[in-house]
């Protein structure tokens, strides 16, 4: 049976914070002497890591391997106070391009904590989103991965208590881990809205509607990329085959036998030329014919949080 059909979801690709980034980068690239240096992956896609590389952007994980006075970029997921300190300590000249959205989060955990509360941060460990909002009161977060560690999670007696998410997570995973944190702890504060960003809901929501036309679907994005592999458990709940593609190989390990019609959506860091490549890719199997579904108009500057909304100083954090 000959693929015949490329359903392609919109919104996909690129957020507002990546956009926003990427930006920044690009316009460090036009403005300031080379070398530019990026603490850590700006986002979480190896085309776009690999083509900032290409023109001469030298990505590190330790602000030791970046020369004194050297300009230098925080990526979009945040980083964590001392490594601030750090930059400032080695006169470093720092484009701040943390996504306004993960920004909030570390006002907000500064907040709670300046009221004396003990912070549950939902999300995993080892993502640097969250190890950066750790950062801001190591001793006053403590993360929580799913409901399992929510019901088991202990705090002394009287202890004031608050939650904040990591902003890439699974809106239904991430619904129930916070259930069992407020039915264990019936007082906790939480912010007045999601903490999971309005590109990342979209694409869930875009994807779980996918679902419901295509049997076989195409995720495109990155293995460390959390919000495209949140994608494909959303896709899989739903009931749909899916797939992560993370390069053009990739498509040659997927079996199309009995497939005459396939989805596509992407992660919020996957760049368009890739999407654009793998829907050429495919054409040229069959000649599929390409078909849009929108599921929601995005106004993402519009719904960007204030840098400053709750801070505990008013200002962005430099």
């Amino acid at each position: 049976m000959p693929l015949n059909r490329i359903v392609v979801v919109e919104p996909s690709g690129f957020c507002a914070g990546v956009k926003r980034a990427v930006g920044m980068l690009e316009q460090a690239l036009c403005e300031l002497a080379p070398p530019i240096y990026c603490y850590r992956e700006l986002v979480h896609n190896r085309q776009v890591i690999e083509q900032f590389t290409a023109r001469g952007v030298r990505f590190v994980n330790c602000l030791d391997e970046v020369p004194e006075g050297a300009n230098l970029v925080f990526s979009a997921h945040g980083v964590a106070p001392q490594i601030v300190e750090q930059a400032r300590g080695r006169c470093l000249r720092v484009l701040d391009a943390t996504c306004p959205f993960v920004a909030r989060i570390h006002s907000k955990v500064r907040q709670f904590v300046a009221e004396g509360r003990t912070v549950f941060l939902v999300g995993h460990r080892t993502h640097d989103e969250v190890r950066g909002v750790v950062g801001e009161a190591p001793g006053a977060v403590m993360v929580i991965e799913n409901p399992a560690e929510a019901e088991a999670v202990q705090v002394a007696p009287g202890t004031a208590l608050a939650v904040v998410t990591q902003t890439t997570l699974s809106v239904a995973d991430t619904a129930k881990t916070i259930g069992v944190l407020h039915s264990r702890f019936p007082a906790l504060a939480t912010l007045p809205q999601s903490d999971i960003c309005l590109a990342v809901r979209n694409r869930q929501l875009g994807v779980s509607r996918l679902a419901e036309q295509v049997q076989r679907i195409l995720v495109l994005g990155a293995q460390n990329s959390s919000n495209s592999q949140r994608l494909v458990e959303v896709a899989v709940a739903a009931g749909a085959d899916a797939t992560l593609i993370s390069t053009l190989d990739d498509l040659a390990d997927i079996d199309w036998q009995g497939v005459d019609q396939v989805g596509i959506t992407a992660g919020a860091s996957t760049p368009e030329s890739f999407m654009q490549a793998v829907i050429n890719a495919l054409r040229r199997l069959n000649g599929a014919a390409v078909t849009r579904l929108r599921v929601a108009t995005e106004d993402l500057a519009a719904a960007e949080p204030s840098l400053a909304e709750g801070d505990d100083n008013g200002q962005q954090r430099k």
